[in-house]
């Protein structure tokens, strides 16, 4: 079956995504979307090891070539960061039992994903050409307070500030984030505007394997 893929660009052109709307996580941005698919296909064996987590690696592996099912325009912030900020045609609430537990595993998968590999890098990442950019515990911080303190507040949830950095917090955290998913999609709680519960998956599936990803590729290990 080959791969649902939506190809977003930004308003203004500047920049595009494609992502695999089956598959949080799997999503790649650059300038142009000739070359966010590139990308995005350049991305399918890193993207494995989720599905495989997920105990979805035989879905995955069978999946056929990318199939780009929707074009869209996105937000301004398409063309400035070159991610996609809001649902696609394809992104519908309520979901069945059936996607939504689809959704979680692999959202659940991303984020033993970017924990694994946050235990293996180099505490230090490599520099830019200026010598700037995060080193590995401030790449975490940002991971988790800007899904915890932000992404989560579009169902209800209110962490404090740092409130999900301990190992015990995070797991809780995430629990209950996950629960509220479950109960949002149930009609519980205050409807989100501009985004969706899809979306909302999707997003911090994304989020959370970008900062995987940027950790794998500025890991010192090597080199020491």
């Amino acid at each position: 079956m080959p791969v649902r893929t939506v190809l977003e660009r930004g308003p203004k052109r500047k920049k595009a995504v494609a992502f695999a709307v089956d598959w949080p996580g799997w999503s790649r941005g650059t300038k142009t979307p000739e070359l966010a698919l590139e990308l995005l296909e350049s991305y399918r064996d890193r993207y494995r090891p989720v599905a495989v987590a997920a105990g979805m690696a035989d879905e995955f592996d069978t999946a056929g070539p990318l199939d780009v099912v929707e074009k869209r325009v996105g937000t301004g912030s398409t063309d400035f960061w070159a991610i996609s900020f809001s649902p696609s045609a394809f992104e519908h609430e309520p979901m069945d039992d059936k996607e939504l537990d689809h959704k979680i595993a692999l959202l659940r998968a991303c984020w033993q994903f970017f924990d694994a590999v946050a235990t293996r890098v180099s505490a230090e990442m490599r520099k830019g050409p200026r010598g700037g950019g995060r080193d590995r515990d401030q790449i975490v911080r940002h991971t988790i307070r800007t899904e915890s303190e932000d992404f989560a507040k579009r169902l209800g949830l209110r962490v404090p500030e740092g409130g999900a950095l301990t190992p015990k917090a995070l797991r809780d955290y995430r629990e209950t984030y996950v629960a509220a998913m479950r109960a949002y999609n149930a009609g519980e709680g205050k409807r989100m505007r501009s985004w969706n519960l899809p979306f909302l998956i999707r997003h911090s599936a994304f989020h959370a394997m970008d900062h995987a990803w940027e950790m794998e590729d500025k890991d010192l290990t090597a080199a020491g």
